[in-house]
């Protein structure tokens, strides 16, 4: 005999000295208490209970997330409305000035005639835009500020502080704090100054 039958005989012997006491103390097969019945009922009441108030629990979830979904939708055309909305009030302020800009082409005058239309359609653009809140960046004469103005060359001026805006070569512009684009500008630049 191997010393590996041996546990197993021992547990085995030990096992079956301890079957006839288990099968003295467990009652008979068919007979079911009378408090095991009632207990089996009052667990099949609860397991039913719990599983109706998951029913439930799961149907609000559902009716919730449906209710997100709606609302993120709605949330995104109102969005888009609004864009539109906006786009379109903004287009509405330029569309007499495409209109003179259209006659203008059209027209048979002189160029002193032309010249003094077209100023007319930039004054008419200027209040376009003041009408939408953009402002024009403060160009000559302002020093120079690199959040607003971007350099095109630097002139050598003695006679105009260093770093001062002298010429504006595009406009720039914005909305209240927020730049649309910076103004292009050259700069003076005095060597007597950076001496100093």
């Amino acid at each position: 005999m191997s010393r590996r039958n041996v546990p197993i005989r021992r547990m085995t012997e030990e096992t079956l000295e301890a079957v006839p006491n288990a099968a003295a103390e467990s009652p008979s097969e068919g007979a079911e208490t009378p408090a095991l019945a009632q207990d089996s009922v009052v667990a099949q009441e609860e397991f039913d209970r719990l599983k109706s108030e998951r029913d439930s629990l799961l149907d609000r979830v559902a009716r919730v997330q449906a209710e997100f979904d709606n609302a993120r939708k709605r949330e995104a055309r109102e969005r888009a409305e609004f864009r539109d909305y906006a786009v379109a009030n903004a287009v509405e302020q330029f569309l007499p000035v495409l209109d003179n800009f259209q006659l203008a082409l059209k027209s048979n005058g002189t160029v002193e005639q032309l010249r003094t239309g077209v100023e007319l359609i930039v004054k008419q653009m200027e209040e376009a835009l003041r009408a939408l809140n953009v402002q024009p960046v403060e160009t000559v004469g302002a020093e120079f500020d690199p959040r607003v103005h971007e350099a095109l060359d630097m002139v050598e001026k003695p006679d105009v502080p260093d770093h001062q805006v002298i010429d504006e070569v595009r406009r720039g512009y914005r909305i209240k704090d927020r730049l649309l684009r910076p103004a292009l500008v050259r700069v003076a630049s005095n060597p007597q100054q950076k001496e100093a």
